[in-house]
């Protein structure tokens, strides 16, 4: 299958990538790795008149380390986050949930600006940097503006950045010697995308749970935080009892959907067994 006839753009600058964006409007869409847009364009799900390709924009890809944050280049592959020293040094489970996606294929094309834009409902990386409590960048005719990641996921596949907007960088916070991370997941055996997949960042003080952040994604329409499990896990010691009774409130607020891959009860047992585990993974580091 091939995709219907479209125009095709290599901006030099963002400003060039936003004035076509603001030229052609819905007419146009942006490609980052192209792993999502392409298939669909293939089948024609999605027929853009104009394809404004940012690979060539020079500044969008790189990681640094700045003011207590790592900034990831939104045209940053999944490989580069996957494999970077100082994501394993400052944020290793970021670099674990790259490691998780799709193929090699995947990760050596797939950005982690493109993925989070796309906010596909069963993608790894937004579990995790919900976790983290990451912020976003991005840059439209009006400047700059960031958002934070708990304003960031609106709907199924639709997010806070604008028709007019680029996503230009993610910043998350360096995890400190206190904290303990993990992601887990289960992945559709084919696809890579999580069925269900839940990330943890405990920090623990004194012996007991001082903050707690939990990212579901997979089961409902759109990544979300995990209140519940955050709120039991909050001050006490990480127990057995303790861990399973935050497990069981993992569906607590997700729209929990059935599909081809199994039912509303089947992803819900797999929320708390997910939970559980990311939970445990998190307290041993």
């Amino acid at each position: 299958m091939y995709p219907a006839q479209f125009d095709y753009h290599t901006p030099g600058t963002v400003k060039e990538a936003l004035d076509l964006l603001g030229k052609y409007k819905d007419d146009a869409k942006l490609l980052a790795g192209g792993h999502s847009l392409l298939p669909a364009m293939k089948f024609r799900l999605a027929r853009p008149a104009h394809l404004v390709d940012l690979r060539k924009v020079p500044g969008l890809a790189g990681i640094k380390e700045e003011g207590g944050s790592l900034v990831i280049g939104a045209m940053t592959t999944h490989w580069a986050v996957e494999s970077s020293p100082l994501v394993k040094a400052k944020c290793p489970v970021l670099a674990q949930t790259a490691a998780q996606i799709g193929d090699p294929m995947v990760r050596n094309m797939g950005t982690i600006g493109g993925s989070l834009s796309h906010a596909d409902p069963a993608a790894d990386y937004p579990a995790t940097i919900i976790a983290l409590n990451a912020e976003m960048v991005v840059e439209g005719p009006k400047g700059k503006r960031t958002i934070k990641v708990d304003d960031f996921f609106k709907s199924l596949m639709t997010t806070a950045v604008g028709p007019d907007e680029i996503l230009t960088e993610v910043r998350v916070p360096v995890c400190g010697a206190n904290v303990g991370c993990a992601y887990m997941k289960f992945p559709h055996p084919a696809s890579r995308f999580a069925v269900v997949g839940v990330a943890a960042a405990l920090t623990v003080e004194g012996g007991k749970v001082s903050k707690a952040s939990i990212g579901i994604t997979g089961a409902g329409t759109k990544a979300v935080r995990a209140k519940g499990v955050e709120a039991a896990l909050l001050g006490k010691a990480l127990d057995a009892a303790t861990i399973q009774a935050a497990a069981e409130k993992a569906p607590d607020g997700v729209d929990v959907q059935a599909d081809l891959q199994g039912s509303v009860e089947y992803k819900t047992h797999l929320l708390k067994v997910f939970a559980k585990r990311a939970i445990e993974a998190a307290a041993k580091k």
